[in-house]
């Protein structure tokens, strides 16, 4: 097996950092409560479908007043097409009961993965949109593929990966989680575009270490 060398990921994920650097989610949400929404709604779907369908949502449901006073079958014409979709019109009625109105959306870790549908890793897409505190690190659908790749963590646990991430790199450097998210979108797609990324020099996947080194690499 080819042995990994030692890294400084403070300093190698620097250029990904640089790259992606205030970059908007792919939900193009307009405050807080459309991005806690919209993320509530994209588990297991699209960015695109959840963008086309936010307008009219949006138009009937345009803040967390009118989320309260709705029933879920209110929001079903809306998000019909969204996997789930009767789970998560009664998952955001009740965050809207919940908070009453925007201004009581919380923006603390603890606070938000207590509300329905909202996990660690949506808590840290909506703590992004709303400039809050960072305290944890995106591990989504790309993170889960990027970051066991480079060699910066492993495993296909996103709580794992994200307290290895949390571990490695300081905390001025979390948003390392959504570039590395881009970066999968863009560049290391399941089918990789090795040659142009910004990553090879220091990518385990694309050097052959570790466990990359078993014939994995294509």
């Amino acid at each position: 097996m080819a042995k990994a060398p030692k890294i400084d990921w403070k300093e190698a994920i620097k250029p990904l950092l640089k790259k992606y650097k205030n970059k908007k989610h792919p939900l193009e949400a307009r405050n807080v409560y459309e991005m806690l929404v919209m993320v509530v709604l994209s588990a297991q779907s699209t960015d695109k479908l959840i963008m086309d369908i936010a307008p009219k949502l949006f138009e009937a449901f345009p803040d967390m007043q009118s989320l309260a006073k709705a029933e879920p079958e209110m929001l079903y014409p809306y998000i019909d097409k969204v996997r789930g979709s009767r789970k998560k019109a009664d998952w955001l009625v009740r965050i809207g009961r919940e908070i009453k109105t925007d201004k009581n959306i919380p923006l603390t870790m603890d606070k938000m993965v207590d509300l329905p549908g909202i996990g660690r890793k949506s808590a840290n897409v909506i703590k992004r949109e709303a400039k809050a505190e960072a305290e944890g690190i995106i591990v989504d659908i790309h993170v889960l593929r990027v970051a066991p790749r480079l060699g910066i963590a492993t495993g296909d646990n996103a709580e794992k990966i994200e307290k290895q991430l949390m571990e490695t790199l300081p905390k001025e450097e979390w948003d390392a989680g959504m570039a590395m998210s881009f970066h999968g979108r863009e560049i290391c797609r399941p089918q990789p575009e090795c040659p142009i990324c910004i990553m090879k020099e220091v990518c385990a996947f694309f050097n052959g270490w570790g466990e990359w080194s078993k014939g994995k690499k294509k």
